[in-house]
């Protein structure tokens, strides 16, 4: 098993897209030896970039509030991670919107990463590009059909749309999202941050799908 630390260096020092993005590479992770709950989502947008903190914007609000978990706790909890399919901005569409992430970086470090957080309990998918690298052949053909599935996956992994203002017709076209699947995200998360359970190695009883 890699050691977490040396594998978010490589990480954090890669330069792999150099000559590709329109900008210097800026490798955005954020996880801990504790992490438990790893938010993988598609890309860090401008915003992110600029920052260096994942989820630092609108869609973070709105991925915080589905999460049931304020600010604070978002970013002080080390049993939270982040953990897009690509680590870097991959630079904005002509047609508005970002590009999409490159596959090279999830090929090439998604794969060791993992193997260095054994201590997962839960991976939200966010976006239609995380669930088809990580789903593979057990994806819908769209986001659509694969959240609408996302019994098919629980309780270790949970299959979201992302949380961007563009997806506010997408939330009021598909009410069931917010009625079916966010309670059941926020008791999961509730069972994982519950403070019993750092003094405890048994699993909280998972939800009722």
């Amino acid at each position: 098993m890699r050691n977490l630390d040396a594998v978010l260096d490589e990480i954090r020092a890669c330069r792999a897209c150099a000559g590709v993005l329109p900008h210097t590479p800026r490798p955005v992770v954020r996880v801990f030896a504790e992490t438990r709950l790893l938010i993988c989502g598609q890309a860090p947008g401008r915003r992110v970039h600029e920052s260096g903190l994942p989820f630092t914007d609108p869609s973070g609000d709105r991925l915080r509030d589905w999460m049931g978990v304020d600010y604070q706790t978002f970013y002080a909890d080390r049993r939270i991670g982040v953990a897009a399919q690509a680590f870097c901005y991959p630079g904005t569409a002509p047609k508005g919107g970002d590009h999409p992430p490159p596959t090279r970086c999830a090929d090439l470090w998604r794969p060791q990463l993992l193997e260095a957080l054994p201590r997962m309990a839960l991976t939200l998918l966010v976006g239609g590009y995380a669930q088809a690298w990580a789903l593979g052949g057990r994806a819908g053909r769209n986001m659509t059909e694969t959240v609408r599935a996302w019994r098919d996956h629980a309780p270790d992994v949970l299959v979201l749309p992302h949380p961007s203002w563009r997806n506010t017709a997408w939330l009021r076209k598909n009410p069931w999202f917010e009625a079916e699947v966010v309670p059941y995200l926020r008791e999961r998360v509730r069972g994982i941050l519950a403070p019993s359970m750092s003094a405890h190695s048994g699993e909280s009883r998972d939800p009722v799908l």
